[in-house]
Protein backbone atom coordinates (compact mmCIF):
# COMPACT_ATOMS: atom_id res chain seq x y z
CA UNK A 1 0.00 0.00 0.00
CA UNK A 2 3.07 2.27 0.04
CA UNK A 3 2.44 3.87 -3.36
CA UNK A 4 -1.18 4.57 -2.41
CA UNK A 5 -0.24 6.40 0.80
CA UNK A 6 2.51 8.26 -1.01
CA UNK A 7 0.06 9.65 -3.57
CA UNK A 8 -2.56 10.88 -1.08
CA UNK A 9 -2.93 14.65 -0.97
CA UNK A 10 -5.47 17.44 -0.62
CA UNK A 11 -7.88 18.41 -3.38
CA UNK A 12 -6.13 21.77 -3.68
CA UNK A 13 -2.76 20.08 -4.20
CA UNK A 14 -4.27 17.82 -6.85
CA UNK A 15 -5.91 20.77 -8.60
CA UNK A 16 -2.53 22.51 -8.74
CA UNK A 17 -1.33 19.68 -11.01
CA UNK A 18 -3.85 20.67 -13.70
CA UNK A 19 -2.74 23.25 -16.26
CA UNK A 20 -4.45 25.79 -18.46
CA UNK A 21 -5.48 24.06 -21.70
CA UNK A 22 -5.60 20.54 -20.25
CA UNK A 23 -8.19 18.09 -21.48
CA UNK A 24 -9.87 16.53 -18.46
CA UNK A 25 -11.54 13.14 -18.79
CA UNK A 26 -13.75 12.78 -15.73
CA UNK A 27 -15.83 9.89 -14.47
CA UNK A 28 -19.55 10.28 -14.06
CA UNK A 29 -22.75 9.53 -15.88
CA UNK A 30 -26.10 11.21 -15.19
CA UNK A 31 -25.13 12.58 -11.77
CA UNK A 32 -23.52 9.31 -10.65
CA UNK A 33 -19.88 8.55 -9.85
CA UNK A 34 -18.29 11.89 -10.77
CA UNK A 35 -15.33 13.53 -8.96
CA UNK A 36 -16.41 16.08 -6.39
CA UNK A 37 -13.41 17.38 -4.44
CA UNK A 38 -10.89 18.10 -7.20
CA UNK A 39 -13.27 19.96 -9.56
CA UNK A 40 -14.44 22.14 -6.67
CA UNK A 41 -10.83 22.93 -5.76
CA UNK A 42 -10.00 23.50 -9.42
CA UNK A 43 -12.83 26.03 -9.72
CA UNK A 44 -11.46 27.94 -6.72
CA UNK A 45 -7.97 27.90 -8.27
CA UNK A 46 -9.36 29.17 -11.58
CA UNK A 47 -11.09 32.07 -9.86
CA UNK A 48 -7.84 33.10 -8.14
CA UNK A 49 -5.91 32.89 -11.41
CA UNK A 50 -8.53 34.94 -13.23
CA UNK A 51 -8.46 37.57 -10.46
CA UNK A 52 -4.71 37.80 -10.98
CA UNK A 53 -5.22 38.34 -14.70
CA UNK A 54 -4.01 34.89 -15.71
CA UNK A 55 -5.83 32.61 -18.15
CA UNK A 56 -7.20 29.26 -17.06
CA UNK A 57 -9.64 27.08 -18.95
CA UNK A 58 -9.90 23.35 -19.58
CA UNK A 59 -11.74 21.06 -21.94
CA UNK A 60 -14.09 18.81 -20.00
CA UNK A 61 -14.99 15.32 -21.25
CA UNK A 62 -17.19 13.01 -19.18
CA UNK A 63 -19.52 10.07 -19.57
CA UNK A 64 -22.66 12.20 -19.30
CA UNK A 65 -23.87 14.85 -16.83
CA UNK A 66 -22.03 15.39 -13.56
CA UNK A 67 -23.12 17.06 -10.33
CA UNK A 68 -22.99 20.73 -9.41
CA UNK A 69 -19.67 20.30 -7.59
CA UNK A 70 -18.13 19.44 -10.97
CA UNK A 71 -20.08 20.90 -13.91
CA UNK A 72 -21.64 23.74 -11.97
CA UNK A 73 -18.57 24.84 -10.02
CA UNK A 74 -16.31 24.86 -13.09
CA UNK A 75 -18.90 26.68 -15.22
CA UNK A 76 -19.42 29.42 -12.62
CA UNK A 77 -15.65 29.82 -12.32
CA UNK A 78 -15.44 30.34 -16.10
CA UNK A 79 -12.94 27.50 -16.17
CA UNK A 80 -14.36 25.50 -19.10
CA UNK A 81 -13.66 26.22 -22.76
CA UNK A 82 -15.32 23.14 -24.26
CA UNK A 83 -17.75 20.59 -22.79
CA UNK A 84 -18.73 17.20 -24.23
CA UNK A 85 -20.86 15.01 -24.58
CA UNK A 86 -23.86 15.75 -22.26
CA UNK A 87 -24.84 17.97 -19.34
CA UNK A 88 -27.82 18.90 -17.22
CA UNK A 89 -26.48 21.64 -14.95
CA UNK A 90 -28.29 25.03 -14.90
CA UNK A 91 -25.09 27.09 -14.60
CA UNK A 92 -23.39 25.18 -17.40
CA UNK A 93 -26.50 25.32 -19.59
CA UNK A 94 -26.71 29.10 -19.15
CA UNK A 95 -23.07 29.56 -20.17
CA UNK A 96 -23.49 27.27 -23.18
CA UNK A 97 -26.54 29.14 -24.45
CA UNK A 98 -24.79 32.48 -23.88
CA UNK A 99 -21.88 31.31 -26.06
CA UNK A 100 -19.41 31.43 -23.17
CA UNK A 101 -18.69 27.68 -23.31
CA UNK A 102 -18.50 25.67 -26.53
CA UNK A 103 -20.57 22.51 -26.33
CA UNK A 104 -20.58 19.44 -28.56
CA UNK A 105 -23.66 17.28 -28.12
CA UNK A 106 -22.92 13.64 -28.96
CA UNK A 107 -24.45 10.18 -28.87
CA UNK A 108 -23.28 8.80 -25.53
CA UNK A 109 -22.48 5.39 -26.98
CA UNK A 110 -19.94 6.95 -29.39
CA UNK A 111 -18.03 9.31 -27.10
CA UNK A 112 -15.48 6.78 -25.85
CA UNK A 113 -15.07 5.37 -29.35
CA UNK A 114 -14.26 8.83 -30.73
CA UNK A 115 -11.57 9.30 -28.09
CA UNK A 116 -10.11 5.82 -28.54
CA UNK A 117 -9.87 6.19 -32.33
CA UNK A 118 -8.22 9.62 -32.14
CA UNK A 119 -11.12 11.57 -33.63
CA UNK A 120 -11.15 13.53 -30.36
CA UNK A 121 -8.07 14.44 -28.33
CA UNK A 122 -7.09 12.05 -25.58
CA UNK A 123 -7.41 13.44 -22.05
CA UNK A 124 -4.23 14.86 -20.61
CA UNK A 125 -5.59 14.22 -17.11
CA UNK A 126 -8.13 11.61 -15.98
CA UNK A 127 -10.06 12.42 -12.78
CA UNK A 128 -12.02 9.36 -11.73
CA UNK A 129 -14.00 8.51 -8.61
CA UNK A 130 -13.30 5.01 -7.30
CA UNK A 131 -14.62 3.03 -4.35
CA UNK A 132 -11.50 0.91 -3.76
CA UNK A 133 -7.80 0.94 -4.68
CA UNK A 134 -5.74 -2.25 -4.58
CA UNK A 135 -1.98 -2.35 -4.06
CA UNK A 136 -1.43 -4.06 -7.44
CA UNK A 137 -2.93 -1.13 -9.34
CA UNK A 138 -6.49 -2.36 -9.67
CA UNK A 139 -9.30 0.05 -8.85
CA UNK A 140 -13.03 -0.46 -8.38
CA UNK A 141 -15.20 2.28 -9.84
CA UNK A 142 -18.05 3.73 -7.79
CA UNK A 143 -21.61 4.47 -8.91
CA UNK A 144 -20.94 4.73 -12.64
CA UNK A 145 -18.94 3.14 -15.43
CA UNK A 146 -19.29 5.85 -18.07
CA UNK A 147 -16.11 6.42 -20.08
CA UNK A 148 -13.83 5.94 -17.06
CA UNK A 149 -11.84 3.00 -18.45
CA UNK A 150 -11.08 4.87 -21.68
CA UNK A 151 -9.91 7.97 -19.83
CA UNK A 152 -7.81 5.94 -17.36
CA UNK A 153 -6.15 4.04 -20.20
CA UNK A 154 -5.42 7.06 -22.42
CA UNK A 155 -4.51 9.87 -20.02
CA UNK A 156 -0.81 10.23 -19.10
CA UNK A 157 -1.79 11.60 -15.66
CA UNK A 158 -4.42 10.13 -13.34
CA UNK A 159 -6.06 11.69 -10.28
CA UNK A 160 -8.18 9.30 -8.25
CA UNK A 161 -10.93 10.37 -5.88
CA UNK A 162 -11.38 7.59 -3.36
CA UNK A 163 -14.92 7.64 -1.98
CA UNK A 164 -14.73 6.20 1.52
CA UNK A 165 -18.53 6.06 1.93
CA UNK A 166 -18.98 2.97 -0.22
CA UNK A 167 -16.52 0.43 1.26
CA UNK A 168 -16.76 -2.77 -0.78
CA UNK A 169 -20.37 -2.09 -1.87
CA UNK A 170 -19.42 -1.85 -5.54
CA UNK A 171 -16.92 -4.69 -5.68
CA UNK A 172 -18.54 -7.28 -7.91
CA UNK A 173 -21.01 -4.94 -9.63
CA UNK A 174 -18.84 -3.58 -12.43
CA UNK A 175 -18.20 -5.54 -15.61
CA UNK A 176 -15.12 -3.84 -17.03
CA UNK A 177 -14.81 -4.38 -20.76
CA UNK A 178 -14.63 -2.32 -23.94
CA UNK A 179 -15.57 -3.32 -27.49
CA UNK A 180 -12.69 -4.12 -29.82
CA UNK A 181 -11.85 -1.49 -32.41
CA UNK A 182 -12.19 -2.26 -36.12
CA UNK A 183 -11.22 -3.68 -38.48
CA UNK A 184 -12.38 -7.26 -37.78
CA UNK A 185 -13.61 -6.45 -34.26
CA UNK A 186 -15.08 -9.44 -32.46
CA UNK A 187 -18.52 -9.01 -30.83
CA UNK A 188 -18.96 -8.92 -27.09
CA UNK A 189 -20.67 -12.13 -25.94
CA UNK A 190 -23.60 -10.41 -24.23
CA UNK A 191 -26.92 -12.09 -25.02
CA UNK A 192 -28.97 -11.12 -21.98
CA UNK A 193 -28.95 -8.32 -19.40
CA UNK A 194 -26.97 -10.29 -16.81
CA UNK A 195 -24.16 -11.64 -19.02
CA UNK A 196 -20.66 -10.61 -17.97
CA UNK A 197 -17.66 -10.41 -20.29
CA UNK A 198 -15.08 -8.47 -18.28
CA UNK A 199 -13.60 -8.08 -14.82
CA UNK A 200 -14.68 -6.46 -11.58
CA UNK A 201 -11.74 -4.04 -11.47
CA UNK A 202 -9.93 -1.62 -13.78
CA UNK A 203 -6.19 -2.27 -14.05
CA UNK A 204 -4.23 0.98 -14.13
CA UNK A 205 -0.55 1.91 -14.14
CA UNK A 206 0.30 3.22 -10.64
CA UNK A 207 3.11 5.26 -12.18
CA UNK A 208 0.52 7.43 -13.94
CA UNK A 209 -1.28 8.25 -10.69
CA UNK A 210 -0.20 11.71 -9.55
CA UNK A 211 -2.72 12.18 -6.74
CA UNK A 212 -5.26 10.33 -4.61
CA UNK A 213 -7.85 12.51 -2.90
CA UNK A 214 -10.26 11.08 -0.37
CA UNK A 215 -13.93 12.09 -0.26
CA UNK A 216 -17.00 10.98 1.64
CA UNK A 217 -19.50 13.00 -0.39
CA UNK A 218 -22.46 11.28 -1.99
CA UNK A 219 -23.72 11.92 -5.52
CA UNK A 220 -25.88 15.05 -5.72
CA UNK A 221 -29.14 13.50 -6.89
CA UNK A 222 -32.56 14.95 -6.08
CA UNK A 223 -34.93 12.78 -4.03
CA UNK A 224 -37.25 10.49 -5.95
CA UNK A 225 -40.61 12.16 -6.65
CA UNK A 226 -43.73 10.04 -6.92
CA UNK A 227 -45.18 10.16 -10.44
CA UNK A 228 -47.98 12.62 -11.13
CA UNK A 229 -51.28 11.73 -12.79
CA UNK A 230 -50.08 12.49 -16.33
CA UNK A 231 -46.89 10.46 -15.99
CA UNK A 232 -48.79 7.55 -14.45
CA UNK A 233 -51.28 7.69 -17.32
CA UNK A 234 -48.46 7.46 -19.88
CA UNK A 235 -46.84 4.59 -18.02
CA UNK A 236 -50.06 2.60 -17.91
CA UNK A 237 -50.67 3.12 -21.63
CA UNK A 238 -47.25 1.66 -22.41
CA UNK A 239 -47.78 -1.42 -20.26
CA UNK A 240 -51.23 -1.98 -21.78
CA UNK A 241 -49.74 -1.80 -25.27
CA UNK A 242 -46.94 -4.22 -24.38
CA UNK A 243 -49.52 -6.68 -23.04
CA UNK A 244 -51.56 -6.26 -26.24
CA UNK A 245 -48.52 -6.89 -28.46
CA UNK A 246 -47.61 -10.00 -26.47
CA UNK A 247 -51.14 -11.39 -26.85
CA UNK A 248 -50.98 -10.73 -30.60
CA UNK A 249 -47.73 -12.69 -30.78
CA UNK A 250 -45.73 -9.74 -32.08
CA UNK A 251 -43.68 -9.28 -28.91
CA UNK A 252 -41.88 -12.18 -27.23
CA UNK A 253 -42.09 -12.35 -23.45
CA UNK A 254 -38.94 -11.73 -21.44
CA UNK A 255 -37.56 -8.78 -23.42
CA UNK A 256 -35.29 -6.42 -21.49
CA UNK A 257 -36.38 -2.82 -20.92
CA UNK A 258 -34.51 0.44 -21.35
CA UNK A 259 -35.79 3.54 -19.62
CA UNK A 260 -34.58 7.09 -20.13
CA UNK A 261 -34.24 9.74 -17.44
CA UNK A 262 -36.98 11.84 -15.87
CA UNK A 263 -40.32 11.65 -14.11
CA UNK A 264 -42.19 10.14 -17.07
CA UNK A 265 -39.62 7.35 -17.43
CA UNK A 266 -39.71 6.84 -13.66
CA UNK A 267 -43.48 6.52 -13.84
CA UNK A 268 -43.16 3.62 -16.28
CA UNK A 269 -40.81 1.77 -13.93
CA UNK A 270 -43.11 2.54 -11.02
CA UNK A 271 -46.07 1.12 -12.96
CA UNK A 272 -44.05 -2.02 -13.68
CA UNK A 273 -43.60 -2.68 -9.98
CA UNK A 274 -47.39 -2.75 -9.57
CA UNK A 275 -48.27 -4.70 -12.74
CA UNK A 276 -48.55 -8.49 -12.38
CA UNK A 277 -48.73 -9.09 -16.15
CA UNK A 278 -44.99 -8.64 -16.66
CA UNK A 279 -43.58 -11.16 -14.20
CA UNK A 280 -39.87 -10.76 -13.43
CA UNK A 281 -38.24 -7.87 -15.29
CA UNK A 282 -34.75 -7.39 -16.73
CA UNK A 283 -33.36 -3.98 -17.65
CA UNK A 284 -30.69 -3.34 -20.27
CA UNK A 285 -30.40 0.40 -20.03
CA UNK A 286 -27.91 3.21 -19.46
CA UNK A 287 -29.22 4.72 -16.21
CA UNK A 288 -30.51 2.54 -13.38
CA UNK A 289 -32.76 5.00 -11.57
CA UNK A 290 -34.17 4.96 -8.07
CA UNK A 291 -37.52 3.80 -9.44
CA UNK A 292 -35.87 0.41 -9.99
CA UNK A 293 -35.58 -0.15 -6.23
CA UNK A 294 -39.29 -0.98 -5.70
CA UNK A 295 -38.93 -3.69 -8.37
CA UNK A 296 -35.92 -5.05 -6.50
CA UNK A 297 -37.61 -4.97 -3.10
CA UNK A 298 -40.70 -6.74 -4.42
CA UNK A 299 -38.60 -9.49 -5.98
CA UNK A 300 -39.66 -8.47 -9.49
CA UNK A 301 -36.20 -7.47 -10.73
CA UNK A 302 -34.11 -10.11 -12.45
CA UNK A 303 -31.06 -8.10 -13.51
CA UNK A 304 -30.61 -4.39 -14.15
CA UNK A 305 -27.68 -3.65 -16.44
CA UNK A 306 -26.58 -0.06 -17.04
CA UNK A 307 -23.66 2.32 -16.85
CA UNK A 308 -24.84 4.34 -13.85
CA UNK A 309 -26.69 3.77 -10.60
CA UNK A 310 -28.36 7.14 -10.07
CA UNK A 311 -29.85 7.29 -6.58
CA UNK A 312 -30.78 10.07 -4.18
CA UNK A 313 -28.57 10.49 -1.12
CA UNK A 314 -30.92 8.50 1.13
CA UNK A 315 -31.17 5.73 -1.47
CA UNK A 316 -27.36 5.64 -1.78
CA UNK A 317 -27.12 5.08 1.97
CA UNK A 318 -29.79 2.38 1.75
CA UNK A 319 -27.89 0.70 -1.07
CA UNK A 320 -24.68 0.56 0.97
CA UNK A 321 -26.60 -1.09 3.82
CA UNK A 322 -28.13 -3.69 1.50
CA UNK A 323 -25.37 -4.03 -1.11
CA UNK A 324 -24.54 -7.64 -0.23
CA UNK A 325 -28.05 -8.77 -1.21
CA UNK A 326 -28.85 -6.21 -3.89
CA UNK A 327 -25.72 -6.14 -6.02
CA UNK A 328 -26.26 -9.62 -7.44
CA UNK A 329 -29.14 -8.03 -9.38
CA UNK A 330 -26.98 -5.23 -10.84
CA UNK A 331 -24.32 -4.89 -13.54
CA UNK A 332 -22.52 -1.61 -14.29
CA UNK A 333 -20.75 -1.41 -17.65
CA UNK A 334 -18.78 1.10 -19.68
CA UNK A 335 -21.15 3.21 -21.76
CA UNK A 336 -19.70 1.93 -25.03
CA UNK A 337 -21.15 -1.42 -23.94
CA UNK A 338 -24.39 -0.32 -22.25
CA UNK A 339 -25.22 1.73 -25.36
CA UNK A 340 -23.73 -0.62 -27.95
CA UNK A 341 -26.01 -0.94 -31.03
CA UNK A 342 -24.80 -4.52 -31.52
CA UNK A 343 -25.68 -5.59 -27.98
CA UNK A 344 -28.97 -3.66 -27.84
CA UNK A 345 -30.20 -5.37 -30.99
CA UNK A 346 -29.02 -8.82 -29.90
CA UNK A 347 -30.50 -8.65 -26.41
CA UNK A 348 -33.81 -7.34 -27.79
CA UNK A 349 -34.67 -4.19 -25.89
CA UNK A 350 -37.97 -2.41 -25.34
CA UNK A 351 -36.86 1.21 -25.33
CA UNK A 352 -38.63 4.10 -23.61
CA UNK A 353 -37.29 7.66 -23.93
CA UNK A 354 -38.60 11.15 -23.32
CA UNK A 355 -39.15 13.63 -26.14
CA UNK A 356 -38.81 17.38 -25.73
CA UNK A 357 -41.15 17.71 -28.69
CA UNK A 358 -42.36 15.50 -31.54
CA UNK A 359 -43.89 16.38 -34.86
CA UNK A 360 -46.84 14.95 -36.71
CA UNK A 361 -44.58 13.06 -39.12
CA UNK A 362 -42.69 11.12 -36.44
CA UNK A 363 -39.53 13.17 -35.90
CA UNK A 364 -38.32 13.82 -32.34
CA UNK A 365 -36.42 16.70 -30.76
CA UNK A 366 -34.65 15.63 -27.57
CA UNK A 367 -32.24 18.50 -27.04
CA UNK A 368 -32.94 22.04 -28.29
CA UNK A 369 -35.74 24.40 -27.23
CA UNK A 370 -37.09 26.30 -30.26
CA UNK A 371 -34.21 24.93 -32.29
CA UNK A 372 -31.34 26.85 -30.69
CA UNK A 373 -31.42 26.78 -26.88
CA UNK A 374 -29.72 23.68 -25.46
CA UNK A 375 -31.60 21.86 -22.72
CA UNK A 376 -29.38 18.85 -21.91
CA UNK A 377 -28.49 16.94 -25.06
CA UNK A 378 -29.43 13.91 -27.13
CA UNK A 379 -27.98 11.53 -24.53
CA UNK A 380 -28.31 7.86 -25.36
CA UNK A 381 -31.85 7.96 -26.70
CA UNK A 382 -30.84 7.44 -30.33
CA UNK A 383 -28.47 4.61 -29.40
CA UNK A 384 -31.52 2.70 -28.23
CA UNK A 385 -34.23 4.09 -30.53
CA UNK A 386 -32.51 2.99 -33.73
CA UNK A 387 -31.51 -0.47 -32.48
CA UNK A 388 -34.29 -1.56 -30.12
CA UNK A 389 -36.88 -4.26 -30.75
CA UNK A 390 -39.73 -1.92 -29.83
CA UNK A 391 -39.32 1.79 -29.13
CA UNK A 392 -41.48 4.37 -27.37
CA UNK A 393 -41.09 8.12 -27.16
CA UNK A 394 -43.00 9.68 -24.27
CA UNK A 395 -44.07 13.22 -23.50
CA UNK A 396 -46.97 15.07 -21.87
CA UNK A 397 -49.06 16.58 -24.67
CA UNK A 398 -48.59 20.15 -23.41
CA UNK A 399 -46.13 22.14 -21.31
CA UNK A 400 -46.06 25.50 -19.53
CA UNK A 401 -49.66 25.15 -18.32
CA UNK A 402 -50.91 24.47 -21.82
CA UNK A 403 -49.07 27.30 -23.57
CA UNK A 404 -46.85 24.87 -25.49
CA UNK A 405 -47.88 21.83 -27.50
CA UNK A 406 -45.38 18.98 -27.37
CA UNK A 407 -46.79 17.83 -30.72
CA UNK A 408 -45.90 20.35 -33.43
CA UNK A 409 -46.16 20.57 -37.23
CA UNK A 410 -42.40 20.07 -37.56
CA UNK A 411 -39.80 19.82 -34.80
CA UNK A 412 -37.48 22.80 -34.42
CA UNK A 413 -34.50 20.43 -34.27
CA UNK A 414 -34.27 16.79 -35.35
CA UNK A 415 -32.53 14.30 -33.07
CA UNK A 416 -34.42 11.15 -34.05
CA UNK A 417 -35.85 10.98 -37.55
CA UNK A 418 -39.15 9.39 -38.50
CA UNK A 419 -37.11 6.40 -39.74
CA UNK A 420 -36.14 5.55 -36.15
CA UNK A 421 -39.33 6.16 -34.18
CA UNK A 422 -42.02 3.54 -33.63
CA UNK A 423 -44.57 4.50 -30.97
CA UNK A 424 -45.51 7.90 -29.53
CA UNK A 425 -47.29 8.15 -26.18
CA UNK A 426 -48.84 11.10 -24.36
CA UNK A 427 -51.52 11.18 -21.67
CA UNK A 428 -53.99 11.65 -24.54
CA UNK A 429 -53.22 8.30 -26.14
CA UNK A 430 -50.80 6.14 -28.10
CA UNK A 431 -49.86 6.14 -31.79
CA UNK A 432 -48.20 3.04 -33.30
CA UNK A 433 -46.42 4.47 -36.36
CA UNK A 434 -44.97 1.25 -37.70
CA UNK A 435 -45.89 0.62 -41.33
CA UNK A 436 -47.66 3.95 -41.83
CA UNK A 437 -47.06 6.57 -44.53
CA UNK A 438 -46.27 10.17 -43.61
CA UNK A 439 -49.88 11.35 -43.97
CA UNK A 440 -51.23 8.38 -42.01
CA UNK A 441 -48.68 8.96 -39.25
CA UNK A 442 -49.69 12.60 -39.05
CA UNK A 443 -53.41 11.86 -38.77
CA UNK A 444 -52.88 9.21 -36.10
CA UNK A 445 -50.53 11.36 -34.00
CA UNK A 446 -52.92 14.32 -34.13
CA UNK A 447 -55.90 12.14 -33.24
CA UNK A 448 -54.30 10.06 -30.47
CA UNK A 449 -51.44 12.14 -28.99
CA UNK A 450 -52.10 15.85 -29.47
CA UNK A 451 -53.93 17.82 -26.81
CA UNK A 452 -57.51 18.75 -27.84
CA UNK A 453 -56.57 22.46 -27.79
CA UNK A 454 -54.06 21.88 -30.57
CA UNK A 455 -55.71 19.27 -32.78
CA UNK A 456 -57.44 21.85 -34.96
CA UNK A 457 -54.34 23.93 -35.82
CA UNK A 458 -52.29 20.77 -36.40
CA UNK A 459 -54.96 19.36 -38.71
CA UNK A 460 -55.19 22.73 -40.47
CA UNK A 461 -51.45 22.63 -41.11
CA UNK A 462 -51.65 19.09 -42.49
CA UNK A 463 -54.51 19.92 -44.86
CA UNK A 464 -52.74 23.10 -46.00
CA UNK A 465 -49.56 21.11 -46.63
CA UNK A 466 -51.42 18.49 -48.69
CA UNK A 467 -52.55 21.31 -50.97
CA UNK A 468 -49.48 23.57 -51.05
CA UNK A 469 -46.35 21.47 -50.37
CA UNK A 470 -44.16 20.78 -53.39
CA UNK A 471 -45.07 17.08 -53.14
CA UNK A 472 -47.34 14.98 -50.94
CA UNK A 473 -45.01 12.09 -50.11
CA UNK A 474 -43.97 14.24 -47.14
CA UNK A 475 -46.67 16.93 -47.03
CA UNK A 476 -44.62 19.67 -45.39
CA UNK A 477 -45.43 23.26 -46.29
CA UNK A 478 -42.22 25.11 -45.44
CA UNK A 479 -43.88 28.52 -45.21
CA UNK A 480 -45.95 27.37 -42.21
CA UNK A 481 -43.79 24.64 -40.68
CA UNK A 482 -42.62 26.75 -37.71
CA UNK A 483 -45.53 29.14 -37.25
CA UNK A 484 -46.44 27.62 -33.85
CA UNK A 485 -42.84 28.08 -32.68
CA UNK A 486 -42.75 31.65 -34.04
CA UNK A 487 -46.01 32.48 -32.30
CA UNK A 488 -44.59 31.15 -29.02
CA UNK A 489 -41.46 33.31 -29.35
CA UNK A 490 -43.62 36.38 -30.06
CA UNK A 491 -46.46 35.85 -27.56
CA UNK A 492 -45.41 33.10 -25.13
CA UNK A 493 -48.15 30.82 -26.46
CA UNK A 494 -48.38 28.45 -29.43
CA UNK A 495 -52.15 28.99 -29.92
Amino acid sequence: MTWINDKKCSAADAAAMINDGDVLGVSGFTLAGYPKEVPTALAARAEKLHAAGKPFKVTLFSGASTGDSCDGALARAQAVSLRMPYQSNPSLRKAINAGEIKYIDAHLGKMGYLVRTGALPAPTVAIVEVSAIMSDGRVCLSTSGGNSVTYLEMAPKIILELNTRFGDSFVGIHDVALPELPPHAKPLAIYSAGDRVGSEFVKIDPNKVVAIVETSRLDEVSPFVEPDEISTNIGQRILDFISFEEKKGRLPKGMAFQSGVGKVANAVLNAMSCDDRLGQIDLYTEVIQEAVLPLLKKGKLGVASGTALTLSENAQKEFVENAKDWKKHLVLRQQEVSNSPDVIRRVGVISMNTALEADIFGNVNSSLVTGSSMMNGIGGSADFARNCYLGFFLTPSVAKNGAISSIVPYVSHVDQTDHDTMVFVTEQGLADLRGLSAEDRARLIIKNCAHPDFREPLTDFLEYSLKHAKAVHMPLALDRAFEMHSRFLETGKMR
